[in-house]
């Protein structure tokens, strides 16, 4: 299926390793060129050169999305080089686990930064181009414990259910403005990356990146324009969200 996007332009953060880096190659595949973002310069570097030996148009960016300045660098990357923006895909490394009785202020504040606030102020800075152009594309990439709380992933689920509840607002305010913008949250389950290896890897069976990197390339396609607040789980069954 051609999803119609061909020639767009995507910033795709966390994308220089596991289910970002799968976003961007689903989303390269396509013809979408992209603006990618990741904190170590080394991994991105190589993601880079990786998709640009593949056919694809790329830049890359080394920067912490976590840092307020970074989705206006972002924007402005995708704007001087192509002029254009369609399509974000807010990704973010997921906080360290613990138990909810045992994290402090802090760490809370800290997941809320980076699993919450990164993924909003991304949003709010590719708005106004998408605005413009009339069309966009945006997908906010969280977890399945919005659905069902993970019991070792307290800041995670805290974190990442405060960005459900955004999103599920301001995609409402998106549909009364009438401007073909969608904005839609993805919800993986346990996929073969290096973070489920970080965090000693899962009972069950796991995805695969590549998959979940095609549900959200079409979450970002044409076909897709009536797709809007959904909370799209990709987890096998393991929630068995019916």
């Amino acid at each position: 299926m051609d999803l119609g996007i061909h020639g767009h332009v995507a910033v795709v953060t966390a994308s220089s390793r596991g289910l970002g880096r799968a976003c961007a190659e689903a989303l390269a595949a396509e013809g979408v060129r992209l603006v990618l973002c990741a904190r170590n310069e080394q991994s991105l570097r190589e993601t880079e050169a990786a998709l640009r030996s593949a056919g694809a148009d790329v830049v890359g960016v080394a920067a912490d999305v976590t840092d307020p300045a970074t989705p206006e660098r972002l924007v402005a990357a995708a704007l001087e080089r192509y002029a254009r923006l369609d399509i974000v895909v807010a990704n973010a490394g997921g906080p360290p686990p613990g138990r909810s009785l045992d994290v402090d202020d802090d760490a809370i504040r800290g997941a809320l930064e980076a699993n919450l606030l990164t993924s909003v102020r991304l949003v709010r800075s590719a708005l106004p181009h998408m605005r413009a152009g009339g069309w966009g594309r945006l997908c906010c990439i969280t977890s399945y414990s919005v659905v069902q709380a993970i019991p070792t992933l307290a800041l995670s689920n805290t974190a990442r259910t405060g960005l459900k509840a955004w999103v599920k607002t301001a995609a409402a305010d998106l549909a009364a403005e009438e401007t073909g913008i969608t904005l839609n949250l993805v919800c993986p389950g346990p996929h073969a990356t290096e973070r489920m290896q970080e965090l000693g890897g899962g009972a069950g069976p796991m995805g695969d990146p590549a998959d979940f990197g095609r549900v959200v390339a079409f979450l970002c396609s044409t076909h897709a324009a009536f797709v809007n607040g959904a909370s799209v789980v990709v987890d096998g069954g393991a929630t068995l969200a019916l």
